[in-house]
């Protein structure tokens, strides 16, 4: 799906105006790659997956997912010792959505996310990629440090929200914030409502609730939009 398409055609929804139909279909899948590195944590990117993968299964397959690594395929080690083995590494081209999960703060020297942000490559690929970019937790100071926050609406986990500040955007506290192209969550379980979210805003209201019936989970807090 053409970035900019998706975009345009789910303004209605982040407008506070319920969309006609579903922007992504089986013909023209929605892709979602979701990030992961050594040190993430669990809750952050398997919270999503679940609810992702379950949308796409009862879209037909109108939202695909990935995991991808930052770079090459391989085996990583999450925040809990959790063993995973990544068959992809990240591919701006192959992706309309990249979900970026936290790992540690981003103000803790060695944290996940710290190593991540210092890896001054992977912020620049982030940078230019275009697509629409989402925050899970302390990842959305990863964007932050691509400079994809800067001057823009956004939240994060509480206690780095100093950290988001400090880099330029306009703090919310909201559990999860729409801006447009650039979607961010609060910490840890705000995942789940990040990806229900995205599950509403692409593919309608009645299949995101679906899904929460299924994972007898009730979203909580607020969407803040633009």
């Amino acid at each position: 799906m053409e970035r900019r398409t998706f975009l345009r055609a789910s303004a209605l929804s982040v407008g506070g105006v319920a969309m006609a139909a579903p922007v992504a279909s089986a013909a023209n899948p929605l892709r979602v790659q979701v990030l992961v590195f050594e040190g993430v944590e669990e809750q952050d990117f398997a919270g999503p997956v679940e609810v992702l993968g379950i949308a796409g299964r009862r879209s037909n397959g109108a939202l695909t997912s990935t995991l991808v690594t930052p770079d090459r395929p391989g085996g990583i080690t999450c925040n809990f010792g959790t063993r995973l083995e990544v068959a992809k590494g990240w591919s701006p081209h192959e992706a309309d959505v990249l979900v970026v999960p936290g790992g540690g703060l981003a103000s803790r020297e060695g944290s996940a996310v710290r190593r991540l942000i210092e890896d001054r490559r992977f912020l620049r690929r982030l940078a230019d990629a275009d697509l629409l970019h989402v925050g899970v937790c302390t990842g959305s100071t990863v964007l932050a440090a691509a400079g994809l926050t800067r001057g823009r609406n956004a939240t994060t986990h509480t206690s780095d929200k100093a950290y988001l500040a400090a880099q330029g955007a306009n703090v919310i506290n909201a559990r999860v914030v729409d801006d447009g192209d650039l979607i961010t969550g609060g910490g840890v379980s705000s995942g789940l409502d990040v990806a229900l979210w995205l599950v509403e805003r692409f593919l309608g209201a009645q299949l995101a609730q679906g899904v929460e019936t299924i994972m007898e989970y009730e979203r909580r807090g607020t969407v803040w939009r633009a």
